[in-house]
């Protein structure tokens, strides 16, 4: 705690935040949905002693529940021997052992996944059981019709940067270069957006909506919700490394959502080998069920597997969600889908072709560490794991995803919304050695690197937040920031 930054953060007994009404009424629902989901395995498991477990659990997940809704005083964490219980009931104990409506959001959101985890770790039949499986299924399933758009794309990029066509060899250096770089705008871009399915927040959409919010259509739609953009630095970085010709050019990429997010990702790694601006790429998951829909090891399985097989994956039905903490978009597409055509099953597997490639020739690794689900912010990375930072300086560029991320990457302090985004990520900034960008669309209050009055601007417009004093238009996920610091 020594190592955050002094600018207060945002408490959940701050009634004009987001940490207020997701305290309140966001979190009761991902918990009751964690129960369902666990009702739900055992009405379908044989097994005497996997039961009784599965209803102590049930009953750990019950009172957890409780305790919250009754704003009760933030229990220590069991210990299941990993070394992050120590962390997570030092810092409860130093902030007082405070209550659930009284308590930085940024801990307390942490505090309340790491419980849950707790209660299948100290099982025998449930270690390593993920509550939010089912539900990240589903709504990659529900993606069907943008993983196909995605696939086809980029197939056609593939083969185009392996093909020397005339239109290419009629490019000066200048066009193809411009080419180069406004490909790089579109991948990130996409991936940016493919934040939009995050399960912990969009819990009441449909199936049509988030075909609406994927898409080359609604991508060009919010571009000019992009309120800070520094991707061409974040290019620049990487073309110079090409250019300098280094040997090794590695990009790390700290995840966030599973499902059609994680498509989007691998599709971002492979495009970034493809196209030679990296010759390894490094992906950070996460080490236990992490705000509902972060991706697991296990997740890299599930959506490999999806991709070997899109005929036998995309035509399964989805599981029927509950009427009660499961995500709409699953209950919404619970009837078996429309058998994939030959072509656009071709081209999806196209894209696990390519994955297949890059793991087995050793460009693309997964390296999961505790450190993604402590329960403070990055400003801790360089004192809590020295060797994480010094490893992470080896990058060309790490590249963090998604709303979390950036909360943890800026403390979720209350700044100003004009500081840059250099100064508000403290020890990651200048001189940590390390080149940061944060890709990450708006679904929390805190928010930085924005020009001088567009905070008050947007606050102004419909549902902004006015002078309610909240900044509501920072809640949805409609607009977006994608911020860069050289560290090096």
């Amino acid at each position: 705690m020594e190592h955050d930054t002094k600018t207060p953060p945002y408490a959940t007994s701050d009634k004009t935040s987001f940490a207020y009404i997701s305290a309140r009424d966001r979190w009761p629902v991902i918990i009751t949905g964690a129960i369902d989901d666990v009702f739900r395995t055992l009405s379908e498991s044989n097994d005497a002693e996997k039961n009784a477990e599965g209803k102590r659990i049930i009953e750990d997940l019950v009172a957890l529940k409780y305790e919250l809704q009754h704003d009760r005083k933030l229990s220590p964490i069991r210990d299941d021997g990993t070394p992050d219980v120590a962390l997570y009931n030092h810092e409860l104990e130093a902030l007082g052992t405070p209550s659930w409506f009284n308590v930085p959001w940024l801990f307390s959101e942490c505090y309340l996944y790491k419980r849950m985890s707790t209660s299948f770790s100290m099982s025998q039949h449930w270690k390593s059981y993920d509550v939010f499986a089912r539900q990240k299924n589903d709504t990659f399933r529900s993606s069907r019709p943008a993983v196909y758009e995605i696939a086809t794309r980029f197939k056609d990029l593939v083969n185009g940067l392996a093909a020397k066509t005339e239109e290419a060899a009629n490019k000066t250096p200048e066009e193809h270069e411009e080419a180069q770089r406004l490909l790089f705008v579109e991948m990130c871009e996409i991936c940016l957006w493919g934040n939009a399915t995050d399960l912990s927040l969009l819990t009441s959409l449909s199936y049509e909506d988030i075909q609406k919010l994927q898409g080359a259509k609604a991508r060009k739609e919010s571009e000019k919700n992009i309120l800070a953009n520094d991707l061409q630095q974040a290019y620049d970085t990487l073309k110079k490394a090409r250019d300098e010709g280094k040997k090794e050019r590695r990009v790390d990429i700290v995840l966030d959502n599973s499902g059609f997010e994680l498509y989007v990702d691998l599709i971002l790694a492979s495009y970034l080998l493809t196209s030679g601006l990296a010759t390894l790429v490094v992906l950070h998951p996460k080490s236990i069920p992490w705000f509902v829909s972060d991706v697991l090891p296990s997740d890299f399985a599930s959506i490999l597997g999806a991709l070997a097989n899109p005929k036998g994956f995309f035509a399964a039905s989805s599981t029927p969600a509950a009427e009660d903490g499961k995500d709409a978009a699953a209950s919404s597409s619970s009837t078996a889908a429309a058998p994939l055509s030959d072509a656009e099953a071709a081209d999806i597997s196209f894209v696990f072709s390519q994955l297949a490639q890059h793991h087995a020739e050793g460009e693309l690794l997964l390296r999961p560490n505790r450190f993604w689900t402590h329960g403070g912010s990055f400003w801790r990375l360089p004192a809590s794991d020295p060797e994480l930072h010094e490893d992470l300086k080896t990058s060309e560029l790490v590249i963090f995803k998604g709303d979390l991320n950036y909360r943890k990457l800026t403390g979720d302090a209350m700044w100003d919304p004009t500081t840059p985004f250099t100064e508000a990520i403290g020890p990651l900034g200048p001189g940590s050695g390390v080149n940061v960008m944060a890709l990450r669309t708006c679904k929390a209050d805190v928010v930085v690197g924005l020009q001088p009055g567009l905070d008050e601007e947007l606050r102004a417009r419909e549902g902004g937040g006015g002078d309610s004093g909240s900044r509501k238009w920072a809640w949805s996920g409609q607009y977006a920031v994608v911020s860069y610091s050289g560290g090096k």
